[in-house]
């Protein structure tokens, strides 16, 4: 057995903390395991582990000898990738994360795509409102919506992310339709929450045309971390909301929904929407499934005509 090999056994006992779940992990006698860590100590001239009869701990060169195993993990499974990539027909494993509303609505629909057209490309779309580490956690893509964070990533913008102000006909009845800020300020809100991120702010100009910008507070009994069910709440005369036009399914007249305050300027855009990966040399697979995502939101996003004479408004 090789040290590249050693290296990826030692990882797996460490993550899991015993010889024995690694050992299940890979299908191997726990003995065997055991003797191929002892093998790589040897090699290494160093202990790697201090092994008691209930624990296992890292002694300070195997925390380093860690470090440098992960790098190695990383870069082997990339190299796989990259060649896998470059088959005269696409084939190999993609791995794509990104936010709940915006997977549901284009990336699955990317990833149908792919899935008929390239029957030997395996992929692996984990959506979830938290960012996850898309280094660390070996994705090959990860779309992002509003501001990036991590200068190691490379990022290309698909669109813009414009927002509009959303409450229906019955919320309006009864609360009566805003004409200022202030007024709308009054009115119970429905307020997205992820636990990293909450979108309780809106900025206006204090009257319609100004150039100066001012923040208000949004207040509401209802916070909640998905966009389905903000629009849910909005249609059934909860609140109003602040509603990111991609999480829009369809126009919002047939979703019973009015704009709010559209001749007041505000941010038109929060931040974009990114495809970001962690390699400056995209492998063809990855730019393959950015072109498709790019394909589906349309040039002129599609989500833009969900709204009649969007342009117009919040200017």
């Amino acid at each position: 057995m090789d040290m590249a090999t050693r290296l990826d056994l030692f990882i797996d006992v460490v993550q899991h903390g015993s010889f024995a779940k690694a050992a299940d992990l890979r299908n191997l006698d726990r003995s065997v395991l055991s003797k191929q860590i002892k093998n790589l100590e040897d090699d290494l001239g160093i202990r790697l582990l201090n092994r008691s009869t209930r624990s296992l701990s890292l002694t300070d060169a195997g925390a380093e000898i860690l470090k440098q195993a992960e790098s190695v993990r990383e870069l082997l499974a990339n190299t796989q990738r990259l060649a896998e990539s470059y088959h005269s027909e696409p084939k190999g494993l993609i791995k794509i994360t990104g936010p709940t509303p915006f997977g549901y609505l284009y990336l699955t629909k990317a990833v149908n795509y792919f899935m008929k057209k390239y029957p030997d490309i395996h992929i692996r779309l984990y959506l979830d409102d938290l960012r996850s580490d898309i280094i660390g956690e070996q994705y090959d893509i990860a779309f992002r919506v509003g501001a990036l964070s991590d200068s190691n990533l490379i990022a290309k913008k698909l669109a813009d992310n414009p927002l509009a102000i959303l409450a229906s006909q019955s919320f309006i009845e009864e609360y009566g339709e805003p004409k200022t800020p202030e007024e709308l300020m009054k009115l119970p809100a429905i307020i997205y929450n992820n636990g990293e991120f909450t979108m309780n702010k809106i900025d206006f100009c204090s009257a319609p045309g100004c150039g100066d910008m001012q923040t208000y507070t949004m207040k509401g009994r209802y916070k909640v971390n998905q966009a389905k069910a903000i629009l849910s709440a909005a249609q059934d005369g909860i609140g109003y909301a602040v509603v990111p036009l991609f999480t829009l399914e369809k126009n919002i007249k047939e979703l019973g929904l009015i704009p709010l305050l559209t001749n007041y300027k505000m941010p038109k855009t929060s931040g974009h929407i990114h495809a970001v990966y962690p390699h400056r040399n995209q492998t063809p697979i990855v730019k393959l499934f950015i072109e498709t995502v790019q394909e589906i939101i349309g040039e002129t996003p599609i989500w833009e005509s969900y709204i009649d004479d969007y342009a117009s408004m919040y200017k």
